[in-house]
């Protein structure tokens, strides 16, 4: 068992926050308009999340260092139950309304969460410990958005329809738990690493307006700048993968079916990337280049075979124009479309 104040063992517990609560949030996006039928208020509510997720990632290290990681990522992390909850009532009502508020809240909180879980994967270990420990993180993350998609999986597996009340709220208990999970998590100036070198990298006792300063300056560092491109990347193909595609094409179960596929994929590609990452035989540059590269061709040819799926349907759902209608998982039509989505999973991590 690792030292309580020791990076791996916060890392650990940031790994079960993000396990509990952004996985089920992307257990339940990745089957298509949060398991609702018609996927239109998911995605106006995603549009509002990621609007103030966007202004939110910006302060959210002001925050973050005025209030440390442990109470702002318990907060944080309620707001993804919060979302979650709206759903039941989508289920009674069929007014999104409340849904899309959510989603602002969930942005706001969802930009502070991920900056402290910044703060403690990235600054916390040691140099050579800096991939093995994201690459832990990012498999327990997705573990929560693959067993949060077996859920959905086993109650469609004979039956079609929107998600029950019930299983939303198996969602939101699991959630709330995230948010008491953030509890444990000990401030930055305690941690210690394993050679006996402090990891505090948080400015305490800072006041508003240097806090604003101090963002504001990140704006005129060139090497911040020259990642907004990769950062815009990160997150914009989510909405096409999960509402547009798995959405779109495949039948309730099948969205779960491919769920499971997608987190596994991203499992096994980040434990492949740190093996390239960590690899001390060669130079930190030439591992960052073969990575890139990697990365780079992936992409390429995932979204390749995605277009090649898309010049088939111009409208997705119960009124499909794709031939022959829906897929379905036990189709060997819907072998191509699957592994196409599989491998989405895989450029994901």
């Amino acid at each position: 068992m690792p030292r309580y104040h020791s990076p791996l063992m916060q890392m650990l517990i940031i790994s079960g926050v993000c396990f509990l609560g952004p996985g089920m949030f992307n257990a339940l996006n990745g089957l298509g308009g949060a398991g609702q039928l018609d996927a239109r208020t998911t995605s106006d509510a995603n549009a509002a999340l990621y609007a103030s997720f966007a202004i939110f990632s910006i302060i959210g290290g002001g925050i973050v260092n005025m209030a440390g990681v442990r109470i702002p990522t318990a907060i944080s992390c309620l707001t993804y139950a919060l979302y979650t909850a709206t759903y039941i009532h989508y289920n009674h009502t069929h007014n999104g309304l409340l849904t899309i508020l959510a989603g602002v809240v969930l942005g706001v909180g969802g930009g502070i969460l991920w900056t402290a879980q910044g703060v403690i994967i990235v600054s916390y270990p040691s140099e050579n410990e800096k991939a093995k420990f994201i690459s832990i993180f990012w498999v327990a993350f997705n573990v929560g958005g693959l067993l949060g998609g077996v859920l959905p999986f086993a109650i469609n597996f004979s039956e079609s329809g929107a998600l029950t009340d019930s299983v939303y709220m198996v969602f939101v208990v699991l959630e709330c738990v995230g948010a008491c999970v953030a509890l444990m998590l000990a401030p930055p100036s305690t941690i210690v690493r394993d050679d006996g070198s402090r990891a505090t990298i948080l400015q305490a006792n800072t006041g508003l307006s240097e806090e604003a300063t101090r963002v504001l300056r990140v704006f005129r560092n060139k090497w911040m700048l020259m990642l907004a491109p990769m950062s815009f990347a990160s997150n914009f193909f989510y909405g096409y993968c999960f509402s547009v595609y798995n959405g779109a094409v495949f039948t309730p179960r099948t969205r779960g079916f491919n769920n499971l596929l997608y987190w596994t994929a991203s499992i096994i590609s980040s434990i492949a990337l740190f093996a390239l990452l960590d690899n001390a035989r060669y130079a930190r540059r030439v591992r960052g280049i073969y990575a890139v590269c990697v990365v780079f061709a992936a992409s390429c040819a995932v979204w390749a075979g995605a277009l090649i799926v898309q010049l088939r349907y111009s409208r997705g759902g119960e009124l499909t124009d794709y031939p022959g209608g829906l897929l379905d998982f036990l189709q060997t039509r819907a072998a191509g479309p699957i592994a196409v989505y599989f491998f989405m999973g895989v450029v994901d991590s």
